[in-house]
Formats: C-alpha cells, sequence, structure tokens
C-alpha cells in the first residue's frame, strides 16, 4: 500500500495498492520534492473516467514504469470531484498550453506547484502520434536535469500568464431583453435541427440551456425556444445516452445522434436532467416527460443513493465481463474473464435477446430497441434505443419484456459505484427530486430528498456554516466546499423549503448565502471558485461558465435570487443582480455555455414571481393551492406553504391572513401584489402569464 491508503476518494483508493508511490495533494508532497530536487507529476481525474482506469493499468500497475516514476519524481493523485479547485487550475494551464484538455490529465511541476509540461493520457507505447508515458517521462527528467534553467522560465511565464486571467464581469447591469434574445439567436444557429441538441460529437445533454429555453418560453411566448427544448429531450430520451430499461442517463453521446453513449452515469447528468425533464412535462404535459422524470428519479434512488441517505458520484462506464455469460468481449481479451468492458453492462446482441426472451419475443424487441446482427456499437453489440417511427406495440408486451430484459441484466457484473458524497451534486438531486415528488404525487421522492438535506445538514455542515465538499461511509471527508457546493445545496434547500413548507431549509439556505457573500465575492460584484481562506492555489480559480453542471458563479446568482424572493434582503438581491453582469457579457456570445446564467436572467426579467399559499397542511384545499403554485410556470418563482401566523419561518407569510376563513394564495412581483386567491384555476392563471 501506497500513502493513499485511508483516504476518501474511492478513486484515489483505487490507486492504493498501485507500485507508484502515490501522494495525496498536500504541503508534505512538495516538501519533499524539494527535498529531494524533484519535479512533481500530477495526476488528476476522477473513479468513473474509463481512460483513467485504462491508463492506470497500462503505466500505474506496470513495475518498471513506477519503479522510473517513484525515482524521478514525486507522484501526486487527485481526485477532480474531490479537489475542483486544484483540477481547475492545471486544466486551465493545460488547455492554454495544447488547445484542449481531459481526463486523466497529467501535469509535471515544480516544487513550488508551477506547471511547466501537460498531457492528458499518454499510451506505454508510441501510438497516433502521441509518444509513449515512458518517453514522456524520460524527457521530463532529462529537461529537469539538464536544462533547469528553461524549465523554471517556462514554468514562470505560465503562472504570470494564468495569474493576469482574472475576471471582472461583474456589476454592469444583468441582462435585459436584447440580450435574452441575441442568446436564443445564437443558439437557433448552433441547434442541430435533425437530432436535437446542439453542436456535433460528443454530444453533451445540454440541460442548463433547456431550462433556459423552457424559462424564455413561459415568459415571451417563444414557441421556436420551446420546440428547441421538446425535441432535444425527446431525442435524448429515444436514443442510447439513456437507458431504456433501467432509466437514467449516460454522461454524453459519442456521436451527434445520440446513439452511443458513454456509458458512466453521473449523479449530476440525472439530477439536472430528472428536473428539466419534470420542467418540460409542467409546461407541455408531454407523457414522456413525465415517464423519463420519475424514472430518472427512481434510478437515482435505486441505483445512487447510499446506507446515509445521501447519492453517490457515480457509476463505471466499464464492467466486468465473464466467459460463458454471452456477454460482448473485448477485442483480445482472451475470452474476457475478468476483463472490464466499456458498456458491457448495457448492450446486447440479438443472441442474447433471443437467450433471455425466446426467438419471438426477441424479435419484437430487436425492432423495438434497434438492435441488429451488425450493432451499432462495438463487437456486434447494440445501445438499445426507442427509433422513430417505431408505430403503434404491445404496451403490456412492451412492459414484460422490458422486465425480463432488466432482470437478467442484473445478473451481469455492475459497474462500479464511486460512493463519495459530493455535496453540490446532493444539493442538485435535493431539488430534481423535491420537486418530481410535489409534481406527481410521489411523497417518497421528497423524504428522499429530505433525508439526503439531513445528512448535508448533519455531516457537511461545520462549524460557523462552513461546508465541507465530500463525504463517504458517514466520515466527512477533509476538503472545503467550493462556491459551487455552497449554491447547489442552498438550490436544493430552497426547492425543498417551497415543497415541504418547512421553513428551516429556508433558513439553512441564508446561512450558506451569506457565506458566498463573506467568502466569495471580489471586486466588481465578481465571485470565485474557492473562499478567501481557501488554500492558496498558483491561481484563484474562477470560471463563470457552465461545465458538467451549472457554474459556481450563475448558480450562486439564481440562489442569491430566490432566497432574497423568498425574504425580500435587498443585499442578496443586489449581489444577485451584480453577479449577473457576467451573463449579460457572455450570453449573447457564448450561450451555450452559459445556460443557467440565462435561466437566472429569466427569473430576473419576470421579478421573480413570490407566492405565499396559507392554509393549514393538512387541509385538501390549501395542499391543492400548494401544488397548483409549484406548477406554475413563471420563471423562477418561489413558493412559501404555511399556516396562517407562519411568517417566523417563512417572511412571505407575514400579515398574509386566510380569506373567508378559506385558504388563499397572494401573488407578488415588482413589489406589487394582486388580490389573494382561493380559486386554483385563478392561481394558475396568475402564474402562467
Amino acid at each position: 500500500m501506497n500513502r493513499l491508503a485511508g483516504v476518501t476518494s474511492p478513486y484515489l483508493l483505487q490507486h492504493a495498492d498501485n507500485p507508484v508511490d502515490w501522494w495525496p495533494w498536500g504541503p508534505e508532497a512538495f516538501a519533499e520534492a524539494k527535498r529531494r530536487d524533484v519535479p512533481v507529476l500530477l495526476s488528476v481525474g476522477y473513479s468513473a473516467c474509463h481512460w483513467c482506469h485504462v491508463m492506470a493499468h497500462e503505466s500505474f500497475e506496470d513495475a518498471t514504469t513506477a519503479e522510473y516514476v517513484n525515482e524521478h519524481f514525486v507522484p501526486v493523485k487527485v481526485d477532480r470531484e474531490e479537489r475542483p479547485d486544484v483540477d481547475a487550475v492545471y486544466m486551465e494551464a493545460v488547455q492554454a498550453a495544447t488547445g484542449h484538455g481531459g481526463w486523466p490529465m497529467t501535469v509535471f511541476l515544480t516544487p513550488d506547484a508551477e506547471p511547466f509540461y501537460f498531457g492528458t493520457y499518454f499510451p506505454p507505447e508510441p501510438r497516433h502520434g502521441m509518444p509513449s508515458f515512458p518517453q514522456v517521462l524520460q524527457g521530463v527528467a532529462v529537461a529537469w536535469a539538464d536544462r533547469r534553467e528553461e524549465v523554471d522560465e517556462v514554468a514562470g511565464n505560465i503562472v504570470r500568464e494564468l495569474a493576469g486571467r482574472s475576471l471582472a464581469l461583474g456589476g454592469d447591469g444583468a441582462p435585459g431583453e436584447q440580450e435574452l434574445a441575441q442568446a436564443l439567436l445564437g443558439l437557433t444557429r448552433e441547434y442541430d435541427d435533425r437530432h436535437g441538441g446542439f453542436g456535433g460529437a460528443p454530444k453533451f445533454p445540454p440541460s442548463m440551456v433547456i431550462e433556459f429555453l423552457l424559462r424564455h418560453y413561459a415568459r415571451t411566448g417563444a414557441e421556436g425556444a420551446l420546440q428547441m427544448a421538446a425535441d432535444t429531450c425527446e431525442a435524448m430520451a429515444r436514443g442510447g445516452i439513456y437507458d431504456q430499461l433501467g432509466g437514467g442517463f449516460a454522461r454524453y453521446s459519442v456521436d451527434r445522434e445520440w446513439v452511443v453513449p458513454h456509458f458512466e452515469k453521473m449523479l449530476y447528468d440525472n439530477a439536472l436532467l430528472c428536473r428539466v425533464y419534470a420542467h418540460l412535462w409542467r409546461v407541455t404535459g408531454s407523457d414522456l416527460a413525465r415517464r423519463v422524470a420519475l424514472e430518472t428519479a427512481d434510478f437515482m434512488v435505486r441505483e445512487l443513493r447510499t446506507a446515509e441517505g445521501g447519492f453517490a458520484s457515480a457509476l463505471d462506464a466499464d464492467s466486468a465481463v465473464e466467459d460463458g455469460r454471452g456477454h460482448p468481449r473485448a477485442e483480445g481479451s482472451g475470452g474476457g474473464t475478468g476483463r472490464h468492458v466499456e458498456g458491457a453492462f448495457y448492450v446486447w446482441t440479438p443472441e442474447q435477446l433471443r437467450e433471455v426472451l425466446g426467438d419471438e419475443d426477441a424479435a419484437f424487441a430487436a425492432r423495438h430497441y434497434g438492435v441488429t446482427e451488425e450493432g451499432t456499437f462495438e463487437h456486434g453489440a447494440s445501445v438499445l434505443q426507442l427509433p422513430q417511427g417505431a408505430g403503434v406495440v404491445d404496451a403490456e408486451r412492451l412492459e414484460g419484456i422490458r422486465a425480463r430484459l432488466l432482470a437478467a441484466r442484473e445478473e451481469r457484473p455492475r459497474p462500479g459505484r464511486d460512493d463519495k458524497i459530493v455535496a453540490a451534486w446532493n444539493g442538485l438531486a435535493i431539488a430534481a427530486l423535491a420537486e418530481t415528488g410535489a409534481y406527481f404525487d410521489r411523497p417518497d421522492l421528497v423524504e428522499r430528498a429530505t433525508e439526503a438535506a439531513d445528512l448535508l445538514v448533519r455531516l457537511h455542515l461545520g462549524t460557523g456554516a462552513r461546508l465541507g465538499r465530500t463525504s463517504r461511509d458517514g466520515r466527512a471527508g477533509a476538503n472545503a466546499g467550493v462556491l459551487e457546493d455552497y449554491a447547489d445545496v442552498a438550490e436544493g434547500f430552497l426547492a425543498l423549503a417551497s415543497v415541504t413548507g418547512e421553513g428551516v431549509w429556508l433558513e439553512f439556505s441564508g446561512l450558506l448565502l451569506d457565506i458566498v457573500l463573506d467568502r466569495f465575492t471580489g471586486g466588481g460584484s465578481a465571485l470565485y471558485d474557492t473562499a478567501h481562506d481557501a488554500e492558496r492555489l498558483i491561481r484563484r480559480p474562477q470560471d463563470p461558465t457552465d461545465n458538467a453542471t451549472p457554474s459556481g458563479w450563475t448558480a450562486a446568482a439564481g440562489a442569491l435570487l430566490s432566497y432574497a424572493a423568498h425574504t425580500g434582503s435587498e443585499a442578496h438581491r443586489a449581489a444577485a443582480e451584480g453577479a449577473m453582469g457576467v451573463v449579460k457579457a457572455l450570453g449573447p456570445r457564448a450561450p451555450r455555455f452559459i445556460g443557467w446564467g440565462l435561466a437566472v436572467a429569466e427569473a430576473l426579467l419576470d421579478g421573480p414571481r413570490e407566492v405565499a399559499v396559507v392554509g393549514r397542511t393538512d387541509d385538501e384545499a390549501a395542499r391543492t393551492l400548494h401544488r397548483t403554485a409549484l406548477l406554475g410556470t413563471a420563471p423562477g418563482a418561489v413558493v412559501a406553504f404555511g399556516a396562517p401566523g407562519a411568517g417566523e419561518e417563512f417572511p412571505l407569510l407575514r400579515e398574509r391572513p386566510l380569506v373567508d376563513g378559506r385558504p388563499a394564495a397572494y401573488v407578488c412581483r415588482h413589489f406589487t401584489c394582486e388580490a389573494p386567491t382561493t380559486d386554483q384555476e385563478d392561481l394558475a392563471a396568475a402564474l402562467a402569464n
């Protein structure tokens, strides 16, 4: 065992038995590099990363390679999901130097943590124009020994260039109608009107952009925005990126048609997409959207929920292949025993269908799911899809087939699970499950959201409401929360407060957002990804653009705006408006990469509306008004629900009496309130235009 034994990260623990003498990130590793006068080999990845596993098997488990690494470097292993700040800083350097990035990320640093040579995956021997990993190691070691001045100059230049990249894109006013119209036009230009989504391959689910499109349609009635959102959601739900048997989405599609996914399943994707499909149903009443929202919620609870009540980070893309099971085999695997193959858990051949279903039902299933003799994936296997134009099917027969295939799949070796709890991603899951449960009368989903929120408070929320980023097996990790943790957990708590009528979640969100204002802000209303008192890296990370999740910057703006609407806090409203300056600057130019900020801008333009529903929680009429309020499509509307006199918990309920002794709803925005209503239809109308 090396120095990774005993850490909480499942990804690091996967490398604890490597012959490479890994160190975790920390001052001790860099002190050792100074003592030995050698560079640091920084390797960054995550548990569900396919090529991280490949490089680990090819190089880090190889004794000869490990011996060379240990002699000439101090090797440091980082889980990017535990330390997004470290990942962001060095990924920025990799992208600036090479024009691309990805994981595994391989960076060579001076003992002062300054980068001087970069890459991602390196093969064990030269391949496709790439040098081998041993060649890279030898080249860096020689340069360090013989050309130290050149190395120091390169490292210094890189650090100076990164230090000069601080953004000052806050405080210039929030985006208005013009900027949002330009953003919509830009998205229209990049839209794939044949297959849905934006851009070409690889194609990622555009969750944040779809949220903007739905809100824009709700506010303006722009049919084109709704069409892009609905068609993209249908294409993804019918494609191989969606698990047609077990529910839930894979990370992305390797093609533009959504056919072949990269099979890892991430909590954040599924939380965001569950919420998107629930919101699409709220707008359109689509049966497909309802089904996918519920199946995705059930997938998260069934396969990602941990014993402590939180949600695990991911399922691997790879799984083991066993002889005699009829599973697809990796090329050159020699039969496949013990071999881990990407997608093996999910794909099917016609022969496998026949083994489970018999000839007649197998032929039916092959037609319905697009399983061909040639295969749509590798080695004659197909990813299950729902091709367009399938026509009317026997629903009862199909459900039986699906159940039998799912049961047979459960007998296969399962993908590994990264069971660490990431605060931000659990915040996204809390929001999704709470809203989905409320929309579809699934109180069990609301309960699961509440249990996850309880875990975050109990285990992640430390002294002074400081938030820890991760935990595992009921044990809190050592890494501090970053901006997205505070923002997404606050967002989840705000959604839970609206759904449950429990004001404690509003209170907790306020504690988190006060820390955002106190420790994550910069000049000109800009926001940073790390707190003022966080560990100092070569640059303080700061990124207003979305990646796989909403940027911490715009997620914080959204949560601040919602909290201000709930409480009337001018400080939180001003901070939200100031932070939106970056959306005004980037929205018209790069709308695909700031979708969450555009969605927040829609809420800001709409008010957002403030809805107070007054009535006892055991009163059916009150519950009906509450659900009607939650189903309102006004962008970013906030909902408070409670009995008369509950103003201490929800400021929106202050001085809001019953009307003629009956439950009532009050709708306000822009400092103006409509007359209270006791009628469900009147409330729905007030929240629809």
